[in-house]
């Protein structure tokens, strides 16, 4: 028989948090050590933390664990330890809403518990009443019930179709792994990625998995989960990347020898629509700066008068039978992180085009944090998308900036105005689908959007920002020391100043709080004539730096565009470090 390999069951974890295990003598310390006998026994792992502090890293950095237990009484059980306690469950609850929760605690002090406590931790144990193994009974139920629902719909029906074992009969023809294992470097290649990857590799007969190309069953559940999640009408899930998506857009969008108004910073896969559909390209001409770095369109562009006249000045369009355009894609944000008002740039299109779309691939984390409010597609509740407002067509690559495998990507719509039926627009999505897709890229775009749900995707989102201002900071504060010593250092690209929202006094980048820079996105905003971005005709709040896009400016080059005497070209730094790195 052939062994299995690279499959394991989940492990439960539980995290106690308890002074007292420091003090085996107490009684509530030995009750507590039974517990901890009681469900090791039913092979739950249990990890220890003697103090708040341990217990919050521990949160922090172990997303393993299934439950917390929570002694109220540790310490010296009054006001500090028990506000200790509180915030502990405010940061588990930021993290994670769903997370199991007991409060250790004796009944005559179940008094000293609050209202915001009670509503934070789901259960009381009554540590030296109730019995290891029936306290240890209900810790597992709890547990038990938080795992079965963890996994998003897809995930959740794949790891079934695990569990049952089933035998395939079709394709692929590895049969579930089991022909990789007949030959010494198919063993290899088996082993490296593990069994479950290849029994989950299947022919798409596989009815309880539904379909990928018909939106039906897990698939389709998985896609309406994704559609609350990144707040739209609908969302398709794809497996061939944001490419993919775009193409599928354009498909359905745009027929031959129609108007399309496409942002001359496109991706060629906007180039590749253009191609497959005959559509005819009007582009709206984004600004660029002295290093070449490309910035937003100016928002006059974006005028129904502006609009007009590009179409009336295109050769080609004098093809078209119809003048109005019948699609506009803008990219949003940009590879170098200049994210546009999306709802000023929208209403500015609507007035030209009823179908809007964003190309968003490089940005889908963005309705997860109040950093980029109004500067996505996808902004607030969909249900008050107004039915006479353009549809909204939005792209998130998955895989670039959140948590799926590579070729993922979402299509999210907003129906109004132009709107495309399901049926036509599936006709198109399929031409840009595949027949045989791979059902762990289904199952981890299912996974990302799960991910980002609830408090978790703007603490998730949060982190990122502030490890993303350390780094700018750092960068600001070391030029500044080789600045000081006549030497020359990189800085960080953005603002060298800016003007406190309170004060209106300019202060030095490296000087403001990192907490400030982290949530106050007025620090980032492209202020019109400011030299350090160079755009020229830009409103003030029209394009924001998202400041996790960390672009690092090479000495060599003036602000007035010219080369100066000394500097550093910066493919040599880039070769340096990725020699180095």
């Amino acid at each position: 028989m052939m062994q299995r390999t690279g499959s394991s069951p989940l492990a439960h974890q539980v995290l106690i948090v308890d002074s007292g295990l420091a003090e085996p003598s107490s009684a509530a310390a030995r009750s507590v050590r039974a517990l901890e006998a009681e469900l090791r026994a039913r092979s739950i792992k249990v990890i220890e933390a003697t103090s708040y502090e341990d217990g919050l890293a521990t949160v922090g950095s172990d997303s393993g664990i299934h439950c917390i237990l929570l002694n109220w009484t540790q310490g010296l059980n009054d006001k500090n330890t028990h506000a200790q306690a509180t915030e502990l469950l405010r940061a588990v609850r930021k993290r994670n809403a769903k997370l199991p929760i007991f409060l250790m605690a004796s009944r005559d002090l179940a008094g000293s518990v609050s209202a915001e406590v009670a509503t934070l931790a789901d259960e009381f144990i009554w540590i030296l009443d109730d019995t290891a193994s029936f306290i240890s009974g209900r810790v597992q139920a709890s547990i038990d019930r938080y795992v079965a629902n963890l996994l998003p719909p897809y995930a959740a029906a794949l790891a079934r179709y695990d569990r049952e074992r089933e035998y395939s009969w079709a394709a692929p023809g590895h049969q579930g792994g089991v022909a990789f294992l007949k030959s010494p470097v198919g063993r290899v290649f088996f082993d490296f990625f593990g069994e479950n990857l290849f029994r989950t590799d299947m022919g798409i007969e596989r009815g309880a998995l539904g379909s990928m190309l018909g939106h039906s069953g897990p698939v389709g559940e998985s896609e309406r989960f994704a559609a609350r999640v990144f707040g739209a009408h609908r969302s398709y899930t794809v497996n061939n990347g944001t490419s993919a998506s775009n193409r599928a857009i354009m498909s359905a969008c745009v027929g031959d020898n129609e108007i399309a108004l496409c942002d001359r910073n496109c991706h060629k896969s906007i180039e590749q629509g253009l191609v497959n559909t005959g559509g005819i390209p009007v582009f709206l001409m984004p600004t660029r700066n002295r290093y070449g770095i490309i910035g937003p369109i100016p928002p006059e562009q974006l005028e129904p008068k502006a609009i007009a006249k590009c179409i009336a000045d295109n050769p080609l369009a004098k093809a078209s039978r119809h003048k109005r355009a019948v699609y506009s894609v803008l990219t949003n944000c940009t590879y170098d992180g200049m994210c546009y008002d999306a709802a000023d740039a929208e209403r500015r299109l609507a007035k030209s085009v009823d179908r809007i779309h964003f190309d968003e691939a490089w940005y889908g984390y963005a309705r997860f944090n109040p950093m980029y409010l109004d500067r996505h597609a996808m902004r607030g509740d969909p249900a008050t998308h107004p039915k006479d407002g353009p549809t909204v067509y939005a792209t998130h690559s998955t895989h670039k900036l959140l948590t799926a495998l590579s070729q993922t990507s979402f299509i999210h719509i907003r129906d109004g105005r132009g709107a495309i039926d399901h049926g036509r627009f599936n006709e198109a999505y399929c031409t840009q689908a595949s027949t045989s897709p791979l059902y762990a890229l289904i199952a981890s775009n299912d996974v990302a959007a799960a991910i980002m749900d609830g408090p978790a995707g703007q603490v998730l989102t949060q982190e990122t920002i502030d490890e993303a201002v350390a780094c700018r900071l750092a960068v600001a504060r070391v030029r500044r020391e080789f600045l000081a010593k006549k030497d020359w250092f990189f800085a960080p690209w953005n603002a060298e100043t800016v003007r406190d929202p309170k004060s209106g006094k300019r202060i030095p980048f490296h000087e403001v709080p990192a907490e400030k820079l982290a949530t106050d996105p007025s620090y980032w905003v492209l202020k019109p004539g400011d030299d350090w971005h160079g755009f020229e005709g830009l409103p003030d709040g029209w394009c924001m730096l998202d400041p996790i896009k960390f672009g690092i400016v090479c000495p060599g080059m003036r602000t007035d565009g010219q080369l100066d005497t000394k500097g550093i070209p910066a493919d040599i730094v880039t070769a340096y470090l990725g020699r180095h790195g």
